[in-house]
């Protein structure tokens, strides 16, 4: 067993506090992970709040990981000691049915094994996530980050990079398109990056107009106030594709007037209430809505293979574990450009 100091939700109304608990013993097929850094993640803020109403405590967040291998098991032929590793949404599946088999583990319809709030394959032992010093991990949702990378602004790559990299490519986004994205946030930030990184040409739509300049300077081709009527109405029918990653309310319809026929709105933003869509926003141009969610083991090498390519990081504020606290609170004010991010030697 493996002694792990953590920061942890004892329940959905206190504050995270120190917690100390064992990892398993390091397995035939296990990697022992010493983390260095762990992304901050808005779930783990609905997570901890029990917002979304199956929170189980006492509740380690996070699944944006980053760390060194410093043990592995006997049997072990992906990974070695020393190597940069990452572990992001999920650390297991069922492996058997037909999402496993075909590489999308993140849509398995067995059981996923969710890296917090959730439990090991045998669904009985719980899970705890990336606010803690280790992490034993079966090698096979173990992911090799390229050493070249800065790695603390590769920590949410392992969540809100895959989130947007992988719709893009399922939709097969790049040169020729334009493409709209919605919300310029942890996500949205790394919705332009890769956008931009695909060929495609990169509109932000924000509420926020101060966020223009960052926009740019991020390599967005244009910016959308999307308070300015006049400016969405003269974006009519204007986008391929429009990456929704905003979490707040919204209206889609007005989203959607923006869309041209056959394109598509991708949701991979998660409101607190079930969005509202009029049919006629979809029939008279043939608009589809779809949704995403993170990607799988292989796709999300490919990403981070892509990145290490490209030279694609998050933008982060690195924080101590003791500032937490705080940083959930600015979290939720939109207070951060674009992703906190936890120096896990600081526990």
């Amino acid at each position: 067993m493996t002694p792990t100091k953590a920061y942890a939700a004892y329940t959905a109304t206190t504050p995270l506090q120190p917690f100390e608990f064992e990892r398993r013993v390091v397995g035939n097929h296990d990697v022992l992970i010493e983390i260095a850094y762990c992304g901050v993640c808005h779930s783990d803020l609905h997570q901890a709040r029990g917002e979304w109403g199956n929170s189980t405590f006492p509740m380690v967040p996070g699944h944006e990981i980053v760390g060194k291998i410093v043990k592995v098991g006997a049997h072990v032929a992906r990974h070695k000691v020393g190597d940069f590793a990452g572990v992001g949404c999920f650390v297991d599946s069922c492996r058997a049915c037909r999402s496993c088999e075909a590489g999308i583990e993140q849509y398995c319809e067995g059981h996923l094994s969710f890296t917090y709030n959730g439990t090991e394959r045998d669904k009985t032992t719980p899970t705890q996530g990336g606010y803690s010093s280790h992490i034993v991990v079966d090698e096979r949702y173990v992911l090799t980050v390229s050493p070249a990378l800065d790695t603390k602004a590769v920590a949410p790559l392992l969540c809100a990079g895959i989130t947007t990299y992988s719709p893009l490519r399922h939709w097969k986004i790049g040169r020729g398109h334009k493409l709209g994205v919605l919300g310029l946030g942890g996500l949205g930030h790394m919705g332009v990056k890769f956008g931009v990184a695909l060929g495609a040409e990169v509109t932000v739509i924000s509420t926020s107009a101060s966020k223009a300049d960052d926009a740019k300077r991020l390599g967005a081709h244009d910016f959308l106030h999307s308070k300015d009527e006049a400016a969405v109405q003269k974006a009519a029918e204007r986008f391929d594709f429009i990456l929704d990653t905003v979490s707040a309310e919204h209206d889609l319809n007005q989203t959607l007037t923006m869309i041209r026929r056959d394109g598509t709105l991708i949701l991979v933003g998660v409101p607190p209430q079930a969005p509202q869509v009029h049919a006629f926003s979809l029939i008279p141009r043939r608009r589809a809505i779809a949704g995403s969610m993170i990607g799988g083991i292989k796709e999300t090498q490919e990403m981070l293979d892509f990145c290490a390519e490209k030279q694609i990081v998050s933008d982060v504020e690195v924080i101590q574990m003791s500032y937490i606290n705080e940083a959930f609170e600015r979290m939720a004010r939109g207070d951060v450009r674009y992703r906190f991010v936890i120096d896990t030697n600081t526990l």
